[in-house]
């Protein structure tokens, strides 16, 4: 009997320190809520797209079959209640598995799991911080605005800004570029600037017209092994100067330009 036990004892140490080994050599991955995660399988060597499995916490959640007859994600996968309600993408040519709009019940472990060996652990961690995804700015008339992405300029992989769903900037690797089109132009008048070093966008001399709902669209890369897509948001009110505010240089200015219209 005390041979069992030592035996019990000696394997109950070896998947221990099998497990630990395991999870050590886990990617970690840190997101906040709102966040969209792809997890890549680049780190798998002779990788066979359609023959890929993904667990999370134990559970299977998406799968490529050989064949391509079976593929499913979340619910389809197993009979358990649903997780990722519709956040679950699987990439048919790369295996990749995106999360998007992800909550924190989406914290925990991920395994690739690729048939005839090999795998990557990721393993997620969600924090939950709603000024990294909206932020009410006031401004008067004449002041400059920035918006400022609060990641690295080293992890930006691409950054787009968008005034009401329409691109006013973009930022990548090697380029960066302001105002494509006619009308963002007369908008805007060169008073967009874009700081290549820090990926802010800065708004000189705003107007009532300025004021809208900004959004910074931000690609962010660890390293090929995962990538976050973050959206950051703005309200943005630009209001206008009222008598009691203006300095005593401004008051005299607008005398001076009505004694010269007399």
């Amino acid at each position: 009997m005390k041979f069992v036990f030592s035996v019990l004892a000696v394997l109950l140490c070896f998947l221990n320190n099998d497990m630990t080994g395991v999870y050590a050599d886990a990617v970690l991955v840190s997101v906040t809520v709102g966040d969209s995660v792809t997890l890549h399988t680049a780190g798998v060597k002779n990788l066979q797209p359609a023959d890929v499995k993904w667990y999370f916490n134990d559970i299977r959640i998406a799968q490529l079959d050989g064949d391509l007859r079976f593929n499913c994600t979340d619910i389809q996968c197993n009979d358990r209640t649903e997780i990722f309600i519709d956040r679950l993408r699987l990439d048919r040519k790369t295996g990749a598995l995106t999360i998007v709009n992800i909550t924190n019940t989406h914290s925990g472990v991920y395994q690739l799991v690729v048939i005839g060996g090999g795998g990557t652990i990721f393993n997620v961690t969600v924090h939950d911080d709603p000024a990294t995804h909206y932020n009410k700015v006031k401004k008067n008339q004449g002041e400059s605005v920035t918006f400022n992405p609060g990641v690295r300029r080293d992890q930006i992989v691409e950054l787009k800004c968008l005034l009401n769903n329409t691109l006013i900037a973009e930022i990548s690797v090697n380029q960066s570029q302001i105002c494509a089109d006619v009308q963002c132009k007369e908008r805007f008048t060169d008073r967009l600037k874009l700081d290549n070093e820090s990926a802010s966008l800065t708004i000189t001399k705003t107007s009532i017209k300025d004021s809208g709902n900004y959004k910074l669209v931000i690609l962010i890369s660890s390293d090929r092994r995962f990538s976050i897509t973050r959206e950051k948001r703005f309200s943005l009110t630009v209001t206008s100067l009222s008598p009691s505010q203006l300095s005593g240089g401004a008051i005299a200015g607008i005398v001076v330009m009505l004694l010269l219209l007399l």
